[in-house]
């Protein structure tokens, strides 16, 4: 339990460490919010007048301690552009995201671990071959440009149609919401399907060479059974640590998913702020998006300690 508590606590200041680099870049950004808010025939005394509404004279080491105060207490603090409560919005918009990305993952985790098992099946057949290269070309393509491809071909070869921007209302997962978030839990299915399949093959494959499978088929054991039965127990470790940073991916890397498809998500809220310069949203969607990544990760660092004895019990 050990390296699991360091773990733990190397994760936390990480955040920490984020944190503190996510502030120092965007104070060292050229530019000044006071004066692209006002305008450019703004008198310098009201840009001086609100940048002391904003707290912007105040020394920058003094407005880190006070932000990330306020960050500990779960208070992410006012947008300078509507004045309205960063968590709120905050909140609104990770829902839009956790819903988009868990449904990815809904689908793409199951359905990669099983193509990876019928990859190592019929591994140097035709199934294995096939599979092969079409990840290889899911891997090859860009997101965007996964996501470009897939509105021209169903809103304009198949007529679809491809509707206007959507908030899902009332339970997530109804039928109508996953209807409209069909395109882009597309997009991002296609994108990190490839590389879980092919690593779960990998892991596979590694384990599928060791001396207590090869006794196990000598014995007549069914394919299938060694597969699932002897093989992937095994291949926890590797396989818990791909799909952890394919999930990370799903949430943290879903901002381009989001643009392409004017999806009101985090991602879209994010480059919103970053467009009009509004610090206190970019500071809270960074370190939101950071603080996935690193648990996440941390996540399936501890799920390798606990499946690896030997960590658990070095003695």
């Amino acid at each position: 339990m050990r390296l699991v508590a360091l773990r733990i606590t190397a994760g936390l200041l990480l955040i920490l460490a984020i944190s503190a680099f996510l502030f120092l870049g965007l104070e060292l950004l050229p530019g000044d919010f006071a004066q692209n808010f006002l305008g450019q025939t703004a008198t310098p005394e009201s840009v001086a007048a609100i940048r002391q509404e904003l707290g912007l004279d105040v020394p920058a080491v003094s407005r880190y301690l006070g932000w990330l105060q306020g960050v500990a207490t779960g208070d992410f603090g006012e947008s300078w552009a509507n004045r309205k409560d960063v968590n709120e919005q905050l909140f609104s918009r990770f829902a839009n995201t956790f819903f988009l990305a868990s449904t990815a993952a809904l689908v793409a985790v199951p359905l990669a671990l099983f193509l990876g098992v019928v990859s190592v099946h019929f591994h140097n057949k035709f199934p294995d071959h096939a599979i092969n290269i079409v990840s290889l070309a899911a891997i090859s393509m860009p997101d965007f440009f996964v996501g470009y491809l897939l509105i021209f071909f169903f809103a304009l070869v198949l007529g679809v149609g491809y509707g206007p921007p959507i908030v899902p209302e009332g339970p997530l997962w109804t039928l109508q919401n996953l209807e409209l978030i069909a395109l882009p839990v597309m997009t991002l299915v296609i994108v990190v399907l490839a590389h879980m399949m092919r690593m779960t093959k990998a892991a596979l494959l590694n384990v599928m060479e060791s001396p207590y499978i090869e006794t196990a088929e000598l014995k007549g054991v069914r394919p299938l059974r060694v597969i699932w039965k002897h093989a992937a127990p095994n291949t926890i470790a590797p396989i818990a640590n791909v799909v952890a940073l394919n999930m990370a991916y799903l949430v943290v890397g879903v901002v381009v998913i989001e643009v392409v498809f004017a999806y009101p998500g985090m991602g879209q809220y994010f480059i919103d702020a970053v467009t009009i310069r509004d610090m206190p949203v970019v500071q809270a969607c960074g370190i939101v998006f950071s603080a996935v990544y690193v648990i996440l990760n941390m996540l399936a660092d501890i799920i390798s300690i606990i499946a690896n004895p030997r960590l658990m019990h070095p003695k």
